[in-house]
């Protein structure tokens, strides 16, 4: 019996793009020589998604009601068969509460099963924020739920590539809400969360980059209600204090410059378009979101249900492979 890792994958929303890319990782031999990826879905839309694009289905289906007594034995790819709804009545690439409260269902099982020692880690295919609301589950996204359902004293999403790396101290919010989520012990906690994972995966003493929230990083309360100056500084002086290497607060505008970027092992951002357009930008098909402060390791892709492509044969599973990889390596450490 193999003694590879078990690694949990989520299906994503079935009407988007993670149906067909987890179809891909299941047939990737690469992907199985490092792990044995277990795609938590629905058995019948991942067939019917097979026969649409001509791709090879599943070999191994599990049942919900034999998991339990086989998840320990399972060592090839498999498909846990969480069912859904039904798999011919809703139509790909189209946005619907069925398909947002089926994807939802892949995720609640996969953390039971991370909990229970079951897998050693998940990796996320996209949800559809919409497609989830309409189903009356208020979630901002991934790194909420597994926050919430899991727990966690304090947690931040870090998106990582080898060209750059970025956490977040506030993530899926409106523009106009993000000076009132700021606060010292919140940016110190991501600071330090950051920290702690930078040693684990690039160095043993990583050198932080903290970005300001105004233009010009405020130009000493020009831009601005002083946020720079009361909150942001403030983290950083408490974080130097505890033997972490910050730089900053920079300019937004000009904290990615590669001669920054080789001299920082991540970002500190403030709000979620500040980090996610460089690291799109740079690292679309190849960066991994992962949710740090969790009690398990939890990577997902770096892109959404891309309904508009969705089950046409066009979308690029690199970013779930990247993903399940980085969680391989998480979870080894």
């Amino acid at each position: 019996m193999s003694h590879l890792p078990r690694i949990a994958i989520t299906m994503g929303d079935p009407a988007g793009v993670g149906p067909e890319i987890c179809l891909h990782l299941l047939a990737n031999e690469a992907i199985a020589a490092v792990c044995t990826p277990i795609v938590f879905g629905d058995a019948r839309i991942l067939w019917r998604c097979a026969r649409q694009l001509s791709l090879p289905p599943p070999k191994r289906i599990l049942s919900e009601i034999d998991w339990p007594e086989v998840a320990a034995t399972v060592d090839q790819p498999a498909v846990l068969d969480v069912y859904g709804f039904d798999a011919a009545a809703f139509e790909p690439g189209t946005v619907s509460a069925a398909t947002g409260g089926a994807a939802y269902r892949y995720v609640e099982r996969s953390i039971e099963a991370a909990l229970a020692g079951q897998v050693a880690a998940v990796s996320t295919a996209p949800l559809n924020k919409e497609a989830m609301h309409a189903a009356g589950i208020k979630f901002p996204g991934h790194t909420e739920i597994f926050a919430t359902k899991m727990n966690a004293a304090r947690s931040c999403m870090l998106q990582y590539s080898d060209e750059v790396r970025a956490s977040f101290v506030t993530t899926h919010c409106g523009y106009g809400e993000v000076p009132g989520l700021l606060t010292v012990q919140r940016i110190l906690d991501v600071i330090e969360l950051t920290a702690e994972a930078m040693k684990k995966i690039r160095t043993p003493r990583p050198k932080l980059g903290v970005l300001g929230l105004n233009p010009h990083a405020g130009e000493h309360g020009l831009f601005g209600n002083r946020e720079e100056e009361n909150i942001i500084i403030p983290a950083m002086e408490l974080a130097r204090a505890r033997g972490i290497d910050v730089e900053g607060p920079f300019p937004p505008d000009t904290a990615f410059l590669p001669a920054r970027r080789r001299s920082t092992d991540a970002f500190i951002c403030m709000y979620h378009d500040q980090g996610h357009i460089p690291l799109k930008a740079l690292a679309f098909d190849v960066a991994v979101n992962t949710t740090l402060g969790l009690p398990i390791v939890r990577t997902s892709v770096d892109h959404g249900t891309a309904c508009d492509i969705a089950w046409q044969g066009k979308a690029s599973p690199n970013s779930l492979f990247e993903a399940v990889k980085m969680a391989v390596k998480l979870g080894q450490i």
